[in-house]
């Protein structure tokens, strides 16, 4: 933390740029954002106890906010299902809470049907999406009875393996991509809707006599800022669905629409407030229930399913980072390095967080740079940001992290540290220990040539020609 005597800096002279404002926007300012708590602990505690860099969740506002989520959906339409996406977060104490709120387990691979298992988690409340389900997975969620929703038509030949193996005929659902009118359109997962590949897939799986299609499953993409563009995937699937019915009588049981409603993070290029930016969750729900209604039939409810990640949990998870350097690069923009870079904030390649100091920092604020500890040059949380002058220790808040960072943070050069989680009466629980030494190795095997006297064993350097 910064001391009483003052450290002189030789002066240094920048540029300064000028002109109108524009779409891309100019620097944005963590010098009068103050975040002194998160969920109502003092920072200074926690960082006390749980060192620094530390990831701390909010149970309160996950909760808050996958209720605010189901409500907007079921008050509008009579049976819906939230299907929590585990890539999104799967720390296991993320996902015990989504579950007591009534979330079932959404999966894409045999690691996360592995988690969900060991949570408890019984098959009929378990959706399997993804594009590689190996063969071993697919028996498995065919005897526990989990939903699964074919990828591709390899997977069509090995359910119909495991329906001769059973001896029973197999009810799954199908994914579908399609044309919802945004971009980019998202055609690597399930089969084109507009191409007629879709329908292709459906004849194959009636000739094969094994499978029955009981259910749709289509995901349009990820932070989907047009509500209108669920409207337009609803009125397809059900179309389909109904397709499907006339031709080989089998009746849509549920309506899978994915996720990809936004969170608060601001991707990179935007420059309103979020609150400005994104329409709400009303919005959404207004769309999709709207669309439903529109084109069901009379009497004919099927399930709607929803799969959402991002906007669930990005608001609960806060990272406190702390300065390990401060130096100007040659260009004379102030630089710092924090003790958490992309290692821990991978999203920050495309989004952009909400940044605050933990205190008041005297003195004038001019452009920076944040770097972080890794030996790369990508290793940048925020390009241009107005900071105070900041010292060793002082730190930083970053909100909006709690979606994808823990599932895709890197094994790179550092350690992972603590992530706690703020109980709704305000206590501090530990739900993921700071990893050490033990942590890296234990799946490491060295050959006993090379464990013993390891050093030793190096030829020796002639200090010949070194006087």
């Amino acid at each position: 933390m910064k001391t009483a005597t003052s450290t002189y800096e030789k002066p240094s002279i920048q540029q300064l740029k000028s002109g109108l404002m524009n779409k891309f926007a100019g620097v944005t300012s963590a010098y009068n954002q103050i975040k002194s708590s998160i969920a109502g602990v003092p920072v200074d505690d926690l960082v006390a106890q749980f060192g620094s860099p530390l990831f701390v969740y909010s149970e309160r506002s996950l909760r808050r906010k996958f209720r605010t989520m189901r409500h907007a959906f079921t008050t509008r339409y009579p049976d819906v299902t939230f299907g929590w996406s585990y890539k999104t977060n799967y720390l296991k104490a993320i996902c015990a809470i989504l579950h007591q709120e009534g979330a079932i387990a959404e999966l894409v691979s045999k690691m996360e049907y592995d988690k969900a298992k060991a949570l408890g988690i019984p098959g009929k409340q378990i959706i399997l999406n993804g594009p590689h389900k190996p063969f071993d997975l697919l028996e498995a969620a065919v005897r526990d009875g989990v939903t699964i929703n074919i990828d591709h038509l390899d997977e069509i030949e090995d359910l119909e393996a495991i329906a001769t193996l059973l001896g029973q005929t197999i009810s799954v659902g199908i994914r579908l991509n399609l044309d919802a009118g945004i971009q980019p359109c998202w055609s690597r997962f399930g089969f084109n809707l507009e191409s007629g590949q879709a329908m292709e897939a459906i004849h194959r799986i009636a000739r094969g006599g094994k499978l029955k299609i009981n259910g749709l499953h289509s995901h349009i993409g990820t932070y989907i800022m047009e509500p209108s563009a669920y409207s337009r995937q609803v009125e397809k699937m059900v179309k389909f669905g109904y397709n499907i019915e006339a031709l080989y009588g089998w009746q849509m049981e549920y309506i899978d629409i994915g996720g990809g409603f936004p969170s608060r993070s601001r991707l990179k290029g935007t420059y309103h407030a979020a609150d400005v930016l994104l329409p709400s969750i009303e919005e959404y729900a207004d769309a999709i229930c709207d669309s439903l209604w529109k084109h069901l039939r009379s009497g004919h409810t099927p399930k709607l399913i929803i799969e959402s990640g991002r906007a669930v949990v990005d608001e609960a998870g806060s990272l406190i980072t702390s300065v390990c350097g401060t130096k100007r690069l040659p260009d004379s923009t102030r630089a710092y390095v924090m003790d958490a870079g992309v290692n821990l904030l991978f999203t920050s390649f495309w989004y952009r967080f909400d940044i605050a100091l933990d205190r008041h920092v005297p003195g004038t604020a001019e452009p920076s740079v944040v770097y972080g500890p890794m030996c790369m040059n990508i290793d940048v949380i925020a390009e241009s940001i107005s900071l105070p002058p900041l010292s060793r220790g002082d730190r930083m808040v970053i909100s909006t992290v709690g979606a994808y960072n823990n599932t895709q943070w890197l094994q790179f050069i550092e350690y992972r540290p603590n992530v706690v989680l703020v109980t709704e009466t305000g206590e501090v629980e530990l739900i993921r220990a700071a990893e050490d030494l033990s942590d890296l190795e234990r799946r490491e095997h060295l050959p006993a040539r090379l464990a013993s006297n390891a050093f030793n064993a190096l030829p020796q350097l002639s200090s010949v020609g070194w006087k």
